[in-house]
């Protein structure tokens, strides 16, 4: 069973790394293309939610389906809230911390989290480390407060 999960974590992390795309400048893709990114090229730009940043890698957040790397700072609080879309996660550094009416999960690095579209949940960063993860949509985000 560990061994699966590893290799759907592994199997995980190499689609978001060959899906790593339309770096800096390029946001068209025909979706025939290699897309590649550096991370140390990445540029990541403020959220509208305090102690939040991403850096879009490919497509358009604000207008359909994306990649991008967002950054929490520590203890980072985005609140109750809900997406439209349904976002997928895996983390690279850090923890991204996430509470539903099931319960809290802490996923850490090389962990993955699919969070569907409407359902209410919070999220934040580690308080120590903040957190680093990749995350895909095939819908534009937003972020709707809950309560």
């Amino acid at each position: 069973m560990k061994t699966s999960l590893f290799a759907a974590v592994v199997a995980a992390l190499a689609l978001a790394a060959v899906s790593v795309g339309l770096a800096q400048g390029e946001k068209k893709s025909t979706g025939k293309e290699v897309i590649y990114a550096s991370a140390d090229q990445l540029t990541f730009k403020d959220a509208p939610f305090p102690g939040i940043s991403s850096a879009t890698v490919w497509g358009d957040p604000q207008k359909g389906a994306h990649g991008q790397f967002t950054r929490f700072t520590p203890g980072a609080d985005a609140g109750m809230h809900t997406h439209t879309n349904t976002l997928t996660l895996v983390v690279i550094k850090g923890a991204y911390l996430y509470r539903d009416e099931a319960g809290e999960k802490r996923v850490g690095p090389g962990g993955f989290i699919r969070i569907p579209g409407g359902h209410k949940h919070w999220s934040g960063g580690d308080p120590a480390e903040g957190a680093l993860f990749y995350e895909e949509s095939t819908g534009k985000f937003d972020k709707i407060d809950a309560k």
